[in-house]
């Protein structure tokens, strides 16, 4: 995948942008020109950089400063590591350049505004939508942020899916190449539309997973259509998955059985532990001859009504799969989709959230259509379409993100937070990761993990 990137990368320089996004593209780092880029101030910021595959660094660079009149700088108070981040990690996802700072995910205060913003002061809290949206085009105009037409000129991406996503923070140069916010501060082009307030009564700890963990996760369950008395499958234990559960229920769901196995089998145990009326499989328990599809139809006449995707296509099972990885012949293995779609009853449904960035194949497109499956693509989650409700939900505790928080780590020690998360190791499932900043824990969250 490394040379895939590389490729894309001199194809990108070749073939050059569409010219039609409205803000600044390919700014991942304000270290590349610091005379456009950083704060004349001078001012030095901690950042996590993408140096290669499998190689992240914690790095001293500047902070930005504000280049377009609706731009806000934002002193990062959170951020956290996502199962997309690994994909970056791993080289799996292009145009990736050394020195980019990553992440999506991330809360703040705001620092300085441009001159147009005019919703927001310094000093005010607030959650940044992983995804940037200009508010204005035809998606933005139906809340549909994350398919923006208007700040992603990257013309591959456009080649390789007949369309773009929005721009997107810490998510490579294919996504527009944004400046993330695993950083002590960053930069939010649109500021005035991509970022929300935090109420005083919702921490850092829980309004940060606005950001993307409970939008996309709330995306999966209502875009795939979970309604009263479903039965839901749900691939991978991950806190998108755990948040999927939690969420099938409060839409009103039958029975939810989550499904994982090898080095992460023990986020069955947590997710069970959390949501007690969860039922798991562990997939490397099952005996020989037995399948995942088959386990399911064994606990359930016919299988799940619904399937959720909530792991990714670069974790290959078999050789096959993990050889046309390696060689290039895919860039997703089809295996998890596959069982998702033969486990499911006939006219069921399939939702696809979990990272998935090109081809795959051995798909098997006949029993889609000879079953009339349903299978959809959740698509990057349009969060401004949803996390207004989700934070009154967090407001009146019929959503509870705490159940997937298990560590706060500091900035610092991010890189080593990768290897740990990457390894799932130390039972780390979703993390809170702090700046100077921030703000003391909040009352009943984590304390600090340090593993200096």
């Amino acid at each position: 995948m490394a040379v895939v990137s590389q490729a894309a990368n001199l194809l990108e320089k070749a073939i050059g942008h569409t010219g039609d996004a409205v803000t600044e593209q390919n700014m991942t780092n304000p270290d590349r020109d610091r005379e456009q880029y950083a704060d004349p101030s001078g001012e030095k910021m901690k950042a996590l950089v993408w140096m290669g595959k499998n190689d992240v660094q914690v790095v001293e660079t500047y902070k930005p400063k504000l280049i377009e009149d609706r731009d806000v700088i934002l002193k990062i108070t959170g951020s956290t590591v996502c199962g997309s981040d690994l994909h970056l990690y791993h080289g799996a996802v292009i145009e990736l350049q050394k020195g980019d700072i990553l992440g999506h995910e991330f809360c703040g205060k705001v620092d300085s505004v441009g001159p147009s913003v005019k919703n927001l002061k310094p000093g005010d809290r607030v959650v940044a939508s992983f995804q940037i949206a200009c508010g204005e085009c035809m998606y933005c105009q139906k809340k549909l942020s994350s398919q923006c037409e208007r700040t992603n000129s990257n013309k591959v991406e456009n080649i390789m899916y007949g369309g773009r996503t929005a721009g997107m923070f810490g998510y490579s140069h294919f996504t527009g190449g944004f400046a993330g916010g695993q950083a002590e501060y960053a930069r939010v082009p649109y500021g005035d539309v991509n970022l929300l307030k935090l109420p005083d009564d919702i921490p850092d700890e829980k309004g940060l997973y606005l950001s993307d963990v409970l939008s996309t996760s709330w995306n999966c369950v209502v875009d795939t259509g979970v309604k009263e008395g479903d039965v839901v499958a749900i691939w991978g234990a991950g806190p998108i998955g755990q948040m999927c559960a939690e969420m099938s229920f409060i839409r009103g769901a039958k029975r939810v059985i989550v499904i994982d196995g090898g080095p992460a089998a023990w986020r069955l145990d947590l997710v069970k532990s959390k949501t007690p009326k969860v039922e798991t499989l562990n997939f490397t328990d099952l005996p020989k001859g037995t399948t995942v599809t088959s386990k399911l139809k064994e606990m359930e006449h016919g299988g799940p009504d619904v399937a959720l995707e909530c792991a990714a296509g670069e974790y290959a099972k078999s050789w096959t799969h993990q050889l046309e990885l390696l060689t290039g012949a895919e860039t997703d293995t089809s295996e998890i989709l596959n069982e998702m779609i033969t486990s499911v009853k006939n006219y069921g449904r399939c939702g696809i959230t979990g990272v998935y960035v090109g081809f795959t194949n051995h798909f098997n497109i006949g029993s889609i259509m000879e079953r009339g499956i349903r299978f959809i693509g959740n698509g990057q989650a349009p969060v401004h379409l949803y996390w207004e409700e989700l934070l009154k939900m967090l407001q009146d505790g019929s959503l509870n993100s705490g159940i997937m928080l298990s560590h706060r780590v500091d900035i610092s020690e991010m890189d080593t937070l990768y290897q740990k998360f990457d390894a799932r190791a130390d039972n780390i499932q979703k993390v809170f990761v702090q700046t100077r900043f921030s703000d003391p824990p909040a009352p009943g969250t984590p304390e600090l993990t340090s593993w200096k």
